[in-house]
């Protein structure tokens, strides 16, 4: 009895202790910046300190009502003695249910309003176009074969979101809002794309590395993992029409490739017969590729300890050269939760091997660190100025989705897919805001997968990456200029609505503009 008496005691006072330092942390954080009360950790620190504040009034208050109703019983004022004890009673009973583990800790996981702000022509803009006309693959065989994968419906599909994300009814006049807006944000002047500058297109064949063998590299030819999803040719041969076409741009000014994997002859034969004058760039450049090579441009790593690894990290050349950059990532989950347009530029460098004697990566990543506030490579990747900053436009393939980096595309169940192939675009300006929209539709698809701790740690830290909740200087070209803040992040408010803050009319947050693709003259 002692003993269990003893451990109420010790519990009791170490609520306490726990509540006072809840409440000083929040107050040294908060008072001199209060946009840190949306931090993942003032976020669980807030219902401890509110609860000892409460327990702090309420039961001080208790305390003065029952001496007065005391008082008053000792002069034979019976009735306000009644009031006063239940009026203490009814505040003490608050005080102890506002201690309770329950109540303190029921709002840890609460959904958070929108961090950082919106970039873009139309702050936070994602645009998401869904044409399920633009696939009708029989799980046979490439997804991307153009039996299965209508090249009209995706040119269409990339227009529109191009259209859309620009606020403007032309393509022409898109692309040059586009270009303007970028030399803008950059300290350029609103001067639009200039004859002779470079373009550099990264897209997504992980599943054509040479680690899983699943391109021949003499013959080029894909012969394993064939129904695993990747960046579509039709995707990249969209947009290689609308650069060209539509925003005059000469194509030997145009490179697109994955450092890390083959560009394999299923792709090549799709983009290169159209456009052979655009570089094919890869990891061996065989075949009329161009190996990519890395430039003298430094990949800085902001983590503790990273410099103490034996190779350092360079920019590929590819990329130090562009003038622009354009990032097509794929619709699908991964180990570390989503691979998104973040992680496709994660494997924009030149590793051979890829993480042998160089920092590890992986330790960065939510399955390896799963407390939110930690330092994320993310971060640095999206905010260098030799590749992340550089980029102009992110887009993310969803005409086929995976549950997995290398799985085999599966038909997504919710709406407005209802059991078919997603068939979407997502485009945004906004690199933060269009890995939000793609997790919270990920989510829906693959809880088990993407609901991981600290899953979407990344994206706060990149939306508030100025004063990030790891408390990282994030300086990923090691000036020792950190990082400003590199988007806006926030969640839908449900999977029916799809609606955030400036869906609702409320907040600078994300703007989601879904649409139907538009039909096509026949």
């Amino acid at each position: 009895m002692k003993c269990n008496h003893r451990r109420r005691i010790w519990r009791r006072a170490a609520w306490h202790v726990t509540g006072l330092l809840a409440l000083l942390w929040f107050l040294v954080r908060v008072i001199p910046r209060p946009s840190r009360a949306l931090y993942p950790c003032q976020r669980a620190a807030f219902p401890y300190a509110s609860a000892f504040v409460v327990w702090l009034i309420a039961g001080s208050g208790a305390a003065s009502l029952l001496r007065k109703a005391h008082r008053h019983v000792c002069i034979n004022r019976r009735v306000a003695a009644a009031g006063c004890a239940a009026i203490g009673v009814l505040c003490l009973w608050f005080a102890m249910t506002a201690t309770s583990d329950s109540r303190t800790l029921a709002q840890a996981g609460d959904a958070h309003g929108p961090l950082g702000q919106g970039r873009g022509i139309l702050p936070g803009r994602v645009i998401w176009v869904h044409d399920p006309n633009a696939t009708s693959w029989a799980g046979r065989s490439l997804p991307s074969d153009p039996l299965y994968t209508s090249q009209p419906h995706v040119d269409a599909i990339v227009a529109q979101a191009v259209r859309l994300l620009s606020g403007e009814t032309d393509d022409k006049r898109a692309w040059d809002a586009i270009f303007k807006h970028f030399n803008r944000e950059r300290g350029k002047g609103a001067t639009g794309y200039t004859r002779g500058q470079k373009i550099a297109i990264k897209v997504n064949l992980t599943t054509c590395g040479q680690r899983n063998a699943s391109v021949n590299p003499l013959s080029y030819d894909k012969k394993k993992l064939l129904t695993s999803a990747d960046t579509s040719p039709q995707i990249i041969v969209a947009l290689l029409r609308q650069l060209v076409r539509r925003a005059q741009v000469d194509p030997n000014n145009i490179a697109v490739g994955d450092t890390l994997c083959l560009f394999p002859n299923q792709w090549w034969r799709t983009c290169h017969d159209e456009f052979p004058q655009v570089t094919y760039f890869d990891a061996l450049g065989q075949k009329g590729r161009t190996k990519s090579v890395p430039s003298r441009v430094v990949q800085h790593w902001s983590a503790l300890g990273a410099t103490g690894t034996h190779l350092a990290d360079y920019i590929p050349k590819v990329f130090a050269e562009a003038d622009y950059v354009i990032n097509i990532a794929v619709l699908k989950s991964h180990l570390a939760g989503v691979s998104l347009c973040a992680k496709n530029h994660y494997g924009s460098l030149n590793r051979h091997p890829d993480d042998k004697s160089y920092f590890d990566l992986h330790q960065s990543l939510a399955y390896n660190r799963p407390q939110a506030g930690q330092y994320r490579a993310f971060v640095d990747i999206m905010g260098h100025p030799g590749l992340g900053a550089k980029t102009l436009l992110y887009l993310i393939d969803g005409l086929y989705g995976g549950s997995r980096w290398q799985a085999t595309p599966q038909r997504f169940q919710s709406a407005p897919f209802n059991n078919d192939w997603p068939s979407t675009i997502l485009a945004s300006l906004d690199p933060v805001a269009i890995d939000s929209v793609g997790l919270d539709i990920l989510s829906q698809e693959w809880p088990d997968v993407v609901r991981i701790p600290a899953v979407d740690d990344y994206l706060h830290e990149a939306a508030l990456a100025n004063d990030p909740p790891s408390g990282t200087l994030y300086d990923p070209d090691g000036d020792g200029t950190p990082l400003r803040g590199l988007g806006v992040h926030e969640h839908w408010n449900n999977a029916a609505d799809r609606k955030y803050s400036r869906n609702l009319g409320k907040g600078t947050g994300i703007e989601l503009i879904y649409t139907r693709g538009e039909k096509l003259n026949r």
